[in-house]
């Protein structure tokens, strides 16, 4: 293929020039951001920037990254050489979302280019336009046909670009697909990247700033409409600090405007869901802090808060992907720890503390964690994006990122002869007591 046969060099050249045309292009592609799925301009136009971002990254670092690595032989082969060689699979079957519908797939589809394979997108049926948009934009830069298609429908013909003879497919989007996408690969071998679902949890520590934490969480659980994998869903703060945040938020709540600081649910089927997770809080015995069972006025959510919601409701055990968010108040860090754990998903997480985010975050299940800040995972280019459980398989951005495009090949060459040869059925008596004695030389001795 010509574009795999192109040196790092010249990839990152075209690369760069798409990312250079993108950003004379951001008020064009965030329009068609808003319109499609409903969210406000300014939200689209951050969205774009950010994935202008993560192309840069990928074609600048993908040498850096893939290069050849030179491996030790070790002394019973000394006179070997060893390297490891990263090699593209071929074609990357990217399956997109519709919430982020453009930063979200641009994490494969960057670093699969840049890594050396062809790409082939599939976006969500509810934001067609975007994918088309983006491959329309890469073309103008391409040095060869089909290197980067969109193809478009409804949720068979992202099945058949499983079953289709694509190398590697990323998938970004619900559990219950994402094991259906696992499921269809798994017949032909195929290997995969699951992103899916989350119900990230924020912990706030007595010692944290209450007046950022309450503006980020409420960020996070609300913007977008709710609809966003890593956002806040569940809270448990500290008893000592628990009235004092709850106060914080609620009053900054009261200035959200659906339709202005946040857009329609972009999925209609999606109200029924939130519906269903905000009754059965409060038939449990959860309580409003701010809204009421009857938030859910298509096309729009009105904010909801609650607190002392059941463990095992719907609201805290399933993902709602709407505009709610429940506080509970915990008696310790410890507890919370162990609350936020006893979930089936592990994406991201959220610590607010002055002193204790490091020792708290590190205690989490999850994939990835913020400290005192919400999101800024999704945005550094350099860390790997991806969650553990329910929440799925696999890394993009990254370094991660890049390997995850690539396959190890290994590569062991002689250097020189020696006078024995251990691969060999002419192998000596003589041979094998060396070995032994190697073997027992090396390992033998108990430390």
């Amino acid at each position: 293929m010509v574009w795999q046969s192109l040196s790092y060099a010249k990839r990152k050249k075209v690369l760069l020039a798409w990312a250079a045309h993108l950003t004379t292009q951001i008020d064009v592609g965030a329009q068609i951001i808003a319109d499609e799925t409903g969210k406000p301009l300014s939200d689209a136009k951050l969205e774009v920037g950010i994935a202008i971002d993560h192309i840069s990254w990928a074609a600048k670092n993908a040498r850096y990254i893939l290069e050849p690595s030179y491996r030790p032989s070790g002394l019973l082969m000394f006179n070997m050489s060893s390297r490891v060689e990263r090699s593209p699979y071929g074609v990357i079957g990217v399956i997109g979302p519709w919430n982020y519908p453009l930063f979200t797939p641009m994490g494969s589809i960057a670093y699969a280019l840049a890594a050396g394979n062809a790409v082939v997108f599939k976006p969500s049926e509810y934001t067609p336009g975007v994918g088309v948009w983006i491959a329309e934009t890469f073309e103008k830069f391409a040095p060869c046909e089909f290197l980067f298609t969109t193809i478009t429908g409804l949720p068979e013909t992202g099945q058949a670009l499983t079953e289709s003879p694509v190398d590697k497919i990323s998938f970004t989007g619900s559990t219950r697909t994402a094991k259906k996408v696992a499921a269809s690969c798994a017949q032909r071998m195929v290997p995969t990247i699951l992103e899916c679902g989350g119900k990230d949890a924020m912990l706030i520590d007595r010692d944290a700033d209450l007046e950022r934490a309450a503006d980020g969480i409420l960020w996070s659980a609300m913007a977008n409409a709710g609809q966003s994998c890593i956002g806040a869903e569940r809270v448990y703060v500290h008893e000592n600090v628990s009235q004092e945040f709850k106060r914080i938020i609620v009053e900054k709540a009261r200035h959200l405007k659906p339709g202005e600081s946040y857009g329609p649910a972009t999925m209609p089927s999606q109200l029924a869901v939130i519906e269903s997770h905000i009754k059965d809080a409060a038939k449990r015995g959860g309580k409003f802090l701010f809204g009421d069972s009857k938030a859910v006025q298509a096309p729009y959510v009105m904010p909801v808060i609650m607190e002392d919601v059941p463990e095992d409701s719907l609201e805290m055990t399933d993902e709602t992907f709407g505009p709610t968010l429940v506080i509970n108040t915990v008696k310790s860090m410890n507890e919370a720890i162990l609350l936020a754990n006893n979930s089936r998903y592990g994406l991201g997480a959220s610590v607010w503390s002055k002193r204790n985010g490091n020792k708290i975050a590190s205690q989490l299940r999850t994939g990835m964690v913020s400290i005192n800040s919400v999101f800024t995972f999704a945005a550094v280019p350099s860390v790997p994006f991806g969650g553990v459980q329910d929440s799925g398989s696999g890394r993009i951005h990254g370094p991660e990122g890049l390997l995850e495009m690539t396959y190890p090949r290994t590569v062991v060459k002689t250097r020189f002869k020696i006078p024995l040869v251990f691969t060999s059925f002419k192998r000596s008596a003589a041979a094998d007591r060396l070995i032994m004695r190697l073997i027992r030389t090396l390992h033998g001795r108990r430390f």
